[in-house]
């Protein structure tokens, strides 16, 4: 029998997880669990297919992300239930994107150039500078915010909806008892996801100038504001290429991850995942998390 897939995410004060058909956010307000459910539409048999499925996972659990953790705000505010307009979060994805690709991909790629790497001439060095750049820019963010107190909870949350999933995923019985003694790491984990986009951007990016130069003879006769604008321009087309390649190799590295090569492809992401992204959770934590899997079981 084929295992029922769940993913999740760390919420405000809670866990969302999320299976093929259904979503469910569990907080802890006023000494309670409290639980919002959602029944999901099935994908398409095209957005089912290799590389597909990634942007179209990608684009889900952006807007799904963005969704559950508005909603965990909110009971931790007190404020009252009140349903995020589609207009709003749609424009609260865009604003995603938009903050996304201006720091960690406009940013770097402006100060590669101000120190003189050339991108068409020496494309691969080029696109070295700018990943290590991006990296750095990535890491320094992360690390910076897990200095925060309300980040800290996050990432413990971020630890117990690990514990939870690998337990499930072992076969075990699923209680606090059995789940404390599971790792707080994930192979499948966003944090390894957006290692790998990192890592198989530098590649993806490098062979841009060479593919533009060749079939655009003229390319290196216009200037070189419109050669960056068409060069920067298509590095943001083929994001959504890089993220369904990251998808694959994230699920590969989960399939194959006792093999010596994925032991290897993996371990930055784990690494990530040891000392910044997750920490260990307190048993009611692990409660809160164990509640959503259940509920999408």
């Amino acid at each position: 029998m084929k295992r029922n897939e769940v993913g999740g995410q760390a919420v405000i004060e809670g866990v969302m997880m999320k299976s093929d058909r259904k979503i469910a956010i569990s907080v802890r307000k006023r000494k309670k669990i409290v639980t919002k459910k959602q029944t999901l539409k099935p994908n398409s048999k095209f957005a089912k297919l290799p590389f597909i499925r990634g942007v179209v996972n990608l684009y889900q659990m952006l807007f799904i992300g963005i969704k559950a953790l508005m909603w965990s705000a909110e009971q931790d505010s007190d404020e009252g239930e009140e349903e995020i307009k589609p207009w709003e979060l749609t424009l609260l994805v865009i604003a995603s994107f938009l903050v996304v690709f201006l720091f960690f991909i406009g940013l770097p790629y402006i100060l590669t150039n101000l120190i003189g790497f050339n991108e068409e001439a020496r494309p691969i060095l080029f696109n070295l500078v700018d990943g290590f750049m991006r990296i750095l820019f990535f890491l320094g963010y992360v690390i910076g915010v897990s200095f925060m107190k309300d980040v800290r909870r996050l990432f413990q949350y971020h630890g117990a909806e690990h514990k939870v999933i690998n337990c499930f995923e072992s076969g075990k019985k699923l209680n606090v008892k059995n789940i404390k003694r599971f790792s707080t790491l994930h192979p499948r984990c966003g944090t390894s996801f957006m290692i790998m986009v990192l890592l198989i951007a530098i590649a993806i990016f490098s062979v841009i100038p060479s593919i533009v130069m060749y079939f655009f003879s003229g390319f290196i006769d216009l200037g070189l504001v419109a050669r960056k604008a068409i060069l920067f321009s298509i590095r943001i087309i083929v994001v959504p290429i890089i993220a369904g390649i990251s998808y694959e190799g994230l699920k590969l590295s989960d399939k194959f991850k006792g093999g010596h090569i994925m032991k290897v492809l993996i371990k930055p992401g784990l690494l990530m995942q040891k000392y910044i992204t997750t920490k260990e959770p307190t048993e009611k934590q692990i409660e809160v998390a164990l509640t959503s899997l259940k509920k999408v079981l």
